[in-house]
């Protein structure tokens, strides 16, 4: 029997999550999740229950995920060397077969069958989907003080068809979306999962931009798990990088956190999926759990900066 303390709590938490379901019912998130989420069928569970409450209480909400490390697992298994600059993996031919098969073939299809068995109305699209997402192949970078790295088959976005998500959304279904895409040729192009969630906040002008990962949030010091910083903003979180403070891993999220911003997103959250419950207590909470990033500190209203949450 359920104590009557206990359904106090309940009603308490329903109280208190009332006036952000009023502000966010109708909004569009975009949720980007790492792989590493998925290579775990409990984690993948806790996960997609969360965001199924999100979708439940009429937030609008577009999933992208990653898939590093399984592909990682898999070019490992298959003999194909893996290397990585700045944090962003270099894609040949033999690597692009792997993100191809992981991507689009195991996570896509693992997410929306977790979306099955929670009766989330989800369907799985690729950013090669109808044109979603059109890109070119990265051309060739120098590097300041050492030699010219190509990228691969790695793309670099040139427009995404918003519209595309819209007629889901509209029909209240929620894009589970691979960051695969191709040129205008139809080679196949992998995109950083965190460069396509930006690119898709911001032609949605989502309310949120939300990073899950496996550290706790932006770190002061990303060697201690307790230098958590509750709130920044792009000029500060562009001096952690100049200043070398930024993890490889945390360099294209913090690109992908700049472009969202500089482009019409007006929050962007980095939690961790290893807190339980982290997205609806982000969500739902004005403590939240992780970082919230801004493009100026000062318009944040006191209680935000108070309590660093939504």
């Amino acid at each position: 029997m359920t104590s009557k303390r206990d359904l106090a709590i309940v009603v308490s938490a329903l109280k208190h999550a009332a006036p952000y379901i009023r502000l966010f019912k109708g909004k569009v998130f975009v949720l980007k999740a790492g792989g590493e989420i998925f290579a775990d069928k409990a984690a993948t569970t806790a996960l997609m229950e969360q965001v199924g409450i999100l979708h439940q209480v009429g937030i609008r909400v577009v999933l992208i995920h990653g898939g590093g490390p399984q592909s990682t697992q898999l070019a490992a298994a298959l003999g194909v060397d893996t290397t990585f600059v700045d944090g962003r993996r270099v894609t040949d031919g033999a690597s692009l077969d792997v993100a191809t098969m992981v991507l689009n073939g195991q996570i896509n299809t693992r997410v929306l069958a977790a979306c099955r068995d929670l009766q989330i109305p989800a369907v799985g699209i690729s950013g090669v989907d109808a044109g979603l997402i059109r890109a070119h192949k990265r051309p060739p970078v120098e590097r300041e003080g050492e030699s010219t790295v190509d990228y691969g088959f790695v793309g670099d976005i040139d427009s995404v068809d918003a519209d595309i998500l819209r007629k889901q959304l509209d029909n209240s279904l929620m894009p589970v979306v691979s960051p695969l895409s191709c040129d205008e040729s139809g080679t196949l192009l992998n995109i950083n999962a965190d460069t396509v969630a930006a690119a898709i906040a911001a032609e949605l002008g989502a309310e949120k931009l939300i990073l899950l990962t496996g550290a706790p949030g932006v770190l002061e010091d990303a060697s201690d798990p307790h230098s958590l910083i509750s709130f920044i903003d792009r000029t500060q979180l562009d001096k952690l990088r100049d200043d070398g403070k930024l993890a490889d891993g945390m360099l294209p999220k913090a690109a992908a956190i700049d472009a969202a911003l500089a482009n019409g997103v007006q929050r962007v959250h980095v939690i961790s999926y290893n807190f339980p419950d982290s997205l609806l207590l982000e969500v739902f909470t004005n403590e939240g759990t992780g970082t919230l990033v801004v493009n100026d500190i000062g318009a944040l209203t006191p209680a935000e900066q108070a309590g660093g949450g939504s």
